[in-house]
Order: C-alpha cells, then sequence, then structure tokens
C-alpha cells in the first residue's frame, strides 16, 4: 500500500507532503520545523530516503536541506537553480528509483518560477500521484507576477503551457497534490477542495477549460499584494537554511519591554484580540496566534527590528517562535509570559464594537471609518465614504488617517485588531470593530 500523508501549514496556506510504501518515503517540500516531518516518519516506521523540492519557495524557509544533513537523504532541486549548497541536480524527464514499487518522474513546471518542478509518483509503473507545487492547484494556478511586473506575462503563458503539460502527460486518476492554495498568497485564486485528480482538473479547472488570453487576462487582473517579507525568502533558500534554534530567548521584564519600547522596537501580544482590547502594554501590538499570525508580522515588521513575544504561556510563545522560523525571523530580544500586568504597570484599552454599533455611532457625531481590507475585497463592496488603506500600508501611510475618532474594519475583525493597535501606538482615538464584514449591510451601513 502506498500512503501520502500530508501536513499542513494552515498559517502560510501551504501543504508538505510524505509518500511512503512502508519502507522507505519520499519528503516534497518540507517547511522548516522539521519535528513535524520526523513524527510522520517515525509513526509510519519508514526511513525517508529522497527529498524534493518542486521550487526555490517565496513564502516560507525550507527545511529541505536540514532534512537530507539530519537523515542522509538525497536532496532533489532543480539543477538549473543557482544554490550555493550540494544538492542531487534533477531535470525535466529525470526518473529517479526510490523503492522496487515507486519511482519520481520529473516534469519542467515553469510559470510559478522559471524553474519549477513537478514530480509524477509512478507506483508499479502506474501514474499515482503527482506533486505539483506552485503549478497546478485546486481550480486554480500559482500566481505568475512574484518575480516582479517585468516577468509576470511571460510567467502566466509558462503557468498555461505547464498546465496543459500535467494534464496531457499525466494519466487522468493520478492523483494532485499541490504545496500552495490553501491561504497562500502564492495562489492566484484560492483553492477549493480538500482533494482532486488530473482528470478533474481537467474538466473544472479554468487554466484547462478557457482559451489561454483570456484566462491570462483575467487571472492577473484578480491578483493583490503579497507580504513583503516573501523579497527575502527566495535568497534564503538559495543560501541553503540550517535547522533553526528555537530555545527560548531571554526574559523580559516590566523596565526592559518599556526601553524597548521608547527605542522603536516590537512588542508583539500573542492573545487573542478580545484579551488584547481589555488591557495590553501601551505601544505593543495585537497580532494573535488565532489567525495568520507569521504573514502578517512579517508583512509589515521592518526587516530585522528587534521583536519581543508576550504571551500567556511558555506554549504560547515558542508556537510563535515555530511560525516565525517558518518564514526566516530566527533571532527574538526577548519574551514575556503571564498577565498583562506582569509586563508593564499602566496597561492601554482598546473599545471593541459591531458594524451594528457603528451604524448607531454615525447618526450621532462624525467618526472616520477605516477599511484595513486589501484593495480586491475594497473594490468588491465596502462601505461608502469609508476611508481605504490596506493594513500592510498603514505603517507608512499612517498619517493620512485624521487624528478624529477612527472606527476600524476589516472582514472578520483580526487584521482590524493588529491595525487599531497600530493607531492606538500612533496616538489615534480608536474603535475596533471586531465583527464579519457581512453584517455592514445588515446594520444599514451605505455600501459602494
Amino acid at each position: 500500500m502506498i500512503d501520502i500523508i500530508t501536513i499542513e501549514t494552515p498559517t502560510l496556506g501551504d501543504r508538505s507532503y510524505v509518500a511512503h510504501d512502508g519502507e522507505v518515503a519520499v519528503v516534497i517540500d518540507p517547511q522548516r520545523d522539521l519535528d513535524r516531518v520526523t513524527a510522520v516518519l517515525n509513526d509510519a516506521g519508514v526511513r525517508v530516503t529522497h527529498i524534493f523540492e518542486t521550487h526555490i519557495h517565496n513564502d516560507y524557509v525550507t527545511g529541505g536541506l536540514a532534512l537530507a544533513e539530519q537523515t542522509g537523504a538525497a536532496y532533489h532541486v532543480n539543477a538549473a537553480d543557482p544554490v550555493s549548497f550540494e544538492r542531487v541536480g534533477v531535470s525535466d524527464g529525470d526518473v529517479i528509483t526510490v523503492s522496487p514499487r515507486m519511482k519520481v518522474r520529473v516534469l519542467s513546471t515553469p510559470g510559478h518560477t522559471f524553474t519549477h518542478l513537478s514530480y509524477v509518483l509512478v507506483v508499479d509503473d502506474a501514474d499515482y500521484a503527482v506533486f505539483t507545487g506552485g503549478s497546478l492547484l485546486y481550480g486554480s494556478t500559482g500566481r505568475p507576477d512574484l518575480l516582479g511586473p517585468d516577468h509576470k506575462h511571460a510567467l502566466a503563458h509558462h503557468q498555461f503551457a505547464s498546465a496543459h503539460k500535467l494534464a496531457a502527460q499525466v494519466a487522468d486518476e493520478a492523483q494532485v497534490w499541490p504545496t500552495h492554495g490553501f491561504g497562500s498568497f502564492c495562489s492566484s485564486t484560492q483553492a477549493d477542495g480538500a482533494s482532486s485528480t488530473i482528470g478533474k482538473e481537467r474538466r473544472t479547472n479554468p487554466v484547462l477549460t478557457e482559451q489561454e488570453d483570456a484566462w491570462i487576462e483575467q487571472m492577473l487582473a484578480g491578483l493583490d499584494a503579497w507580504p513583503a517579507y516573501y523579497a527575502h525568502m527566495a535568497p534564503a533558500n538559495s543560501g541553503g537554511p540550517s535547522d533553526p534554534d528555537r530555545s527560548l530567548p531571554e526574559v523580559a521584564d516590566k523596565e526592559v519591554i518599556r526601553q524597548r519600547l521608547r527605542a522603536g522596537e516590537w512588542v508583539v501580544d500573542l492573545r487573542n484580540r478580545v484579551a488584547f482590547a481589555a488591557g495590553h502594554v501601551p505601544g505593543s501590538y495585537s497580532i494573535g496566534l488565532d489567525g495568520q499570525f507569521a504573514t502578517y508580522l512579517g508583512w509589515l515588521i521592518p526587516w530585522g527590528t528587534p521583536l519581543t513575544l508576550v504571551g500567556e504561556t511558555a506554549e504560547q510563545v515558542a508556537e510563535a517562535q515555530r511560525e516565525l522560523v517558518r518564514i526566516g525571523i530566527d533571532e527574538l530580544a526577548g519574551h514575556a509570559t503571564g498577565e498583562p500586568k506582569d509586563w508593564a504597570d499602566d496597561l492601554a484599552t482598546i473599545q471593541r464594537a459591531t458594524f451594528a454599533d457603528l451604524a448607531h455611532v454615525r447618526h450621532h457625531r462624525p467618526v472616520t471609518i477605516l477599511d484595513t481590507r486589501r484593495n480586491q475585497e475594497h473594490h468588491d463592496a465596502h462601505i461608502a465614504g469609508a476611508l481605504h488603506i490596506p493594513l500592510h500600508e498603514l505603517l507608512e501611510r499612517i498619517d493620512e488617517v485624521p487624528t478624529s475618532e477612527v472606527w476600524v474594519h476589516c472582514a472578520a475583525g483580526y487584521r482590524a485588531a493588529f491595525a487599531s493597535s497600530i493607531l492606538q501606538r500612533g496616538g489615534h482615538p480608536v474603535v475596533h470593530v471586531d465583527d464579519s464584514f457581512e453584517n455592514a449591510a445588515k446594520a444599514g451601513l451605505p455600501m459602494a
């Protein structure tokens, strides 16, 4: 029996895979916190002999090289990728024998990057599965613009051709296992469903059902911004990232936290936004572990800024570290655990409200409504008259926000909590609309 085990990283929207025949295993696109991979291998009682990278990743730091060094497995990376470490270079058409039953066939599928590869798992000489990385996703494809605007049209045409190559050269019954598409900003649109086959994608995926020019025009028109930290991922992956040290950093007391905030450093509160609003260190930022923590922290923090984490428990801080090393933030300035009164003598609060509250207050006094959603979300529907500054632009554009009362919203409340803490640190009187955006129209707010 061949077993494919998915290792999900929902906060980044990615998946890694372990495929084994009961004795030996291959690993595809491993994340950097390798204990999850080794736990799967140990539970299955198998040894890894081959590790495959579909591409030089843009949204996380790989654990592939460190896993290869720990296990002695062959590390397969495109021979055309200019990396600074030893690897087993592979190219289109190569076939790697893994075991008497399993082989891996290499397919060149450029589009997400110029050197992107897909890997067909061949079992008993039949196509069993294909690991498509950022090429063919569930009902979508990887985005082609991460290498910059000068390359996006060429890569879009490559992506279209690669999807059709997969449909032509891989059996319809082969399972499709993409790395991206589950919330990752590497996806051109979000994936639909938990599993698929080449045959199903052939019937339903727009890249395989629409004409090339029409598909490219529509796909490119739907792309929005991607996290700023992406700029650091490919260089890190090309350089050969090591296994990170995830031991807790030094403890920061009240005075240390105060001094770090005065120095302009970041103090991030890991608790949920309700707890943060009830009481927090003045000047700290609300980026809870209950959302896309690493994505939004990595997106907004000036790269290299000293970072101190505060949370309820050491386990919470450790989980945040796990998230951060995935995007290459390996060193922390410090941490503190317990309650807010342990971190500061005088605490700040933020008022929370609903869209119904906002509709009510507008009848009594003028307030600024700040929409912190991304451009495409705002374009689809927004509250008439709202000031729109996407969260990832807020630090640079904070001077555009009036110094009068500001009611801040996003789609569900998570991003607005971060935005509210940014505004509060900047001296703005702020109300956090912690509500689902679909309730805005129901509350009678005018929509555009």
